[in-house]
Protein backbone atom coordinates (compact mmCIF):
# COMPACT_ATOMS: atom_id res chain seq x y z
CA UNK A 1 0.00 0.00 0.00
CA UNK A 2 0.90 3.21 -0.80
CA UNK A 3 2.13 6.03 2.24
CA UNK A 4 -0.40 8.73 2.93
CA UNK A 5 1.25 12.10 1.66
CA UNK A 6 1.46 15.22 4.30
CA UNK A 7 0.80 18.54 2.84
CA UNK A 8 2.62 21.50 4.46
CA UNK A 9 0.80 24.55 4.48
CA UNK A 10 1.43 27.19 1.91
CA UNK A 11 3.95 29.78 3.70
CA UNK A 12 3.66 33.08 2.72
CA UNK A 13 4.35 34.44 -0.38
CA UNK A 14 7.15 37.07 0.06
CA UNK A 15 6.25 40.50 -2.05
CA UNK A 16 8.77 42.90 -3.62
CA UNK A 17 7.53 45.46 -1.49
CA UNK A 18 7.05 46.00 1.98
CA UNK A 19 4.37 47.92 3.75
CA UNK A 20 5.41 49.41 7.21
CA UNK A 21 3.15 50.97 9.67
CA UNK A 22 4.10 53.75 11.92
CA UNK A 23 2.69 54.34 15.57
CA UNK A 24 1.23 57.50 16.52
CA UNK A 25 2.28 57.22 20.21
CA UNK A 26 5.81 56.07 20.48
CA UNK A 27 6.92 55.57 16.88
CA UNK A 28 7.69 52.08 16.61
CA UNK A 29 7.56 50.51 12.72
CA UNK A 30 6.13 47.32 12.74
CA UNK A 31 5.20 45.70 9.18
CA UNK A 32 2.31 44.35 7.64
CA UNK A 33 2.62 41.07 8.32
CA UNK A 34 3.14 41.28 11.61
CA UNK A 35 0.09 43.38 12.41
CA UNK A 36 -2.21 40.58 10.69
CA UNK A 37 -0.51 38.02 13.07
CA UNK A 38 -1.97 39.85 16.32
CA UNK A 39 -5.24 39.29 17.13
CA UNK A 40 -6.07 42.63 17.69
CA UNK A 41 -4.34 45.70 15.95
CA UNK A 42 -2.26 47.54 18.76
CA UNK A 43 1.26 48.72 19.34
CA UNK A 44 3.38 47.26 22.33
CA UNK A 45 2.67 50.96 23.62
CA UNK A 46 -1.34 49.85 23.85
CA UNK A 47 -1.88 52.42 21.42
CA UNK A 48 -4.27 52.09 17.84
CA UNK A 49 -3.08 54.36 15.59
CA UNK A 50 -0.79 53.71 12.85
CA UNK A 51 0.23 55.68 9.98
CA UNK A 52 1.86 53.96 6.73
CA UNK A 53 5.53 54.51 6.39
CA UNK A 54 5.48 56.24 3.01
CA UNK A 55 9.03 55.90 0.84
CA UNK A 56 11.12 59.23 0.74
CA UNK A 57 10.93 58.87 -3.18
CA UNK A 58 8.82 62.27 -4.44
CA UNK A 59 7.23 62.15 -7.75
CA UNK A 60 7.00 64.67 -10.16
CA UNK A 61 4.74 64.63 -12.90
CA UNK A 62 5.19 67.23 -16.07
CA UNK A 63 2.34 69.81 -16.72
CA UNK A 64 1.02 69.55 -20.35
Amino acid sequence: MSEPTQETPAEEKPTSFSVFYSCMRCGTQVSQSELTRLPEIKCICGFRVFTKVRPPVVKTIKAF
